[in-house]
């Protein structure tokens, strides 16, 4: 606690210094203050021993037979958390310097003579002290409101008396807040912990699922290239079938061709020795070509190719229908299954005994 640069700071040193050494629960002055390692923040050890019993419901105190290990205690000033042993706040070391300090200060004070305004003053009867406590109203007055003002018919007690339990009461509810506020930060805790479990469960199904994507892509492109190769060989053979069948009909008109030049030729020879030397074998050669050789035709639709389509449309419904089941969804399709495959193996046995 810096109270140098505080009192330096402040015109009136007195005050200051009053500021410094109040607890921060009670808003009194400290009262066996016990120091919070290690923010080094002061609390009076009761008002301590209220926060942490608040926090910790179930700590067992250090005067029980039952030796418990220590609770969890959060400083009202800065939030800080410490870890206290089994002794609870009574491990917690004394502030003596604080205790000194406070010493000196009263001495001070009551070595000073009361000036006017220290206390609070009646606004009613400007020379009375508030020193008693309206219950009626709930409000604090003086002396004279009660025995002249406007508090005559009204039930008063002791200031100090009202005061102790109004202060007590406030210690409690900090401490209930402090408890309450405990509660909220494990709660924050724990919906964190829910975030965090719920982004890595949702990265691990996202991962599965991409996988078992993956195996139908992989599953259709194989098939794909198979049907393809299928397709492929079909065109090869026929293509392969179609240019043989080119190539004969070519050789066979190259040779009719020939014929043709060489029987132009043979009709202009003037000798008739000559030409009759050939013609009777040339007239056997181009009757027989005009008869057309036996050479290999092709059928009616030999190009058509639709006899590789594939119905994909119930494939597609299938797909398209994918969505997240539930196990019992997965039995059900498993028995229809199973009848299904039971339908099949009887009628293929009745076929068999026909």
């Amino acid at each position: 606690m810096d109270y140098k640069s505080s009192l330096i700071q402040d015109g009136n040193p007195m005050e200051n210094l009053e500021k410094q050494l109040i607890c921060p629960i009670c808003l009194e002055m400290f009262t066996k203050p016990v120091v919070i390692l290690p923010c080094q923040h002061n609390l009076c050890r009761k008002c301590a021993n209220d926060i942490f019993q608040a926090a910790n419901p179930y700590w067992t105190n250090r005067g029980s037979s039952v030796s418990m290990s220590g609770g969890r205690f959060r400083c009202p000033s800065c939030r800080h958390e410490v870890i206290m042993d089994r002794h609870g706040v009574y491990g917690l070391q004394r502030n003596l310097l604080v205790e000194n300090i406070i010493d000196i200060y009263k001495q001070e004070c009551s070595s000073r003579p009361l000036q006017k305004g220290s206390h609070p003053m009646c606004k009613e009867h400007e020379d009375e002290k508030i020193n008693i406590y309206c219950l009626t109203c709930e409000v604090p007055t003086c002396s004279m409101c009660k025995v002249f003002g406007a508090h005559q018919a009204c039930e008063v007690a002791p200031l100090q008396s009202v005061f102790q339990g109004q202060k007590s009461e406030l210690s409690n509810c900090i401490s209930m807040l402090v408890a309450g506020n405990d509660r909220v930060q494990t709660i924050i805790t724990q919906l964190e912990d829910s975030c965090r479990v719920t982004k890595e469960n949702s990265h691990q199904v996202k991962e599965a699922l991409s996988q078992k994507f993956d195996t139908l892509y992989a599953i259709l492109d194989e098939k794909k290239s198979e049907l393809l190769q299928r397709i492929t060989q079909e065109q090869e053979e026929k293509l392969g079938f179609i240019e043989a069948l080119i190539q004969q009909y070519r050789e066979q008109l190259g040779k009719s061709t020939k014929l043709v030049e060489t029987a132009i030729q043979s009709l202009d020879e003037p000798g008739g020795a000559t030409f009759l030397l050939s013609a009777k074998q040339l007239i056997k050669s181009i009757v027989e070509a005009s008869k057309g050789c036996q050479l290999g035709k092709i059928e009616q639709g030999f190009e058509n190719m639709d006899y590789f389509t594939v119905d994909l449309e119930h494939i597609a419904d299938t797909l398209r229908a994918i969505d997240f089941g539930t196990d019992d969804d997965e039995e059900e399709f498993t028995e229809d299954e199973e009848e299904q495959e039971e339908e099949v193996s009887t009628e293929g046995k009745e076929a068999g005994h026909q």
